[in-house]
């Protein structure tokens, strides 16, 4: 059941390079599973976290195939996200920042991914019960 709060969130860590991505999705997780709608402003790095070209991996130094491995992605968590909204009745809103993507040529996303601006998060947050922003180091 939807909660009516808006929780903001901005952050700028790529895939895999720090355990903030993880802590943030999980935040995330927890706001939508409590009826909490959730936008996300995903800038620099961040940008690549949806990318649909993400792939599980082997891991040879276990010998593991990567469907034995189990290997998340970023993607496929944020996809999970989406479903998560979607069940519990709450919105999530990504939005890439269009001049980060640019950069990165980071454009192939999963569902639900739109291309923003910084004006975006300005609106994002006035409009937000909260707002959180995940700067690195």
């Amino acid at each position: 059941m939807a909660s009516g709060k808006t929780l903001t969130i901005s952050l700028m860590d790529p895939p895999y390079e720090s355990e903030t991505t993880t802590t943030v999705l999980r935040i995330i997780d927890a706001a939508l599973r409590r009826g909490h709608n959730v936008n996300v402003f995903a800038y620099e790095g961040a940008v690549a976290l949806p990318l649909k070209t993400q792939a599980a991996h082997p891991n040879p130094v276990k010998g593991t195939t990567a469907e034995e491995q189990h290997h998340p992605t970023t993607s496929g968590f944020i996809s999970a996200l989406f479903e998560a909204a979607r069940a519990g009745g709450a919105k999530l809103d990504w939005v890439n920042c269009g001049l980060c993507v640019d950069e990165r040529g980071a454009t192939d996303w999963i569902e639900g991914v739109r291309r923003g601006g910084p004006a975006d998060f300005v609106k994002m947050a006035q409009e937000s019960t909260n707002t959180l922003v995940i700067g690195t180091r």
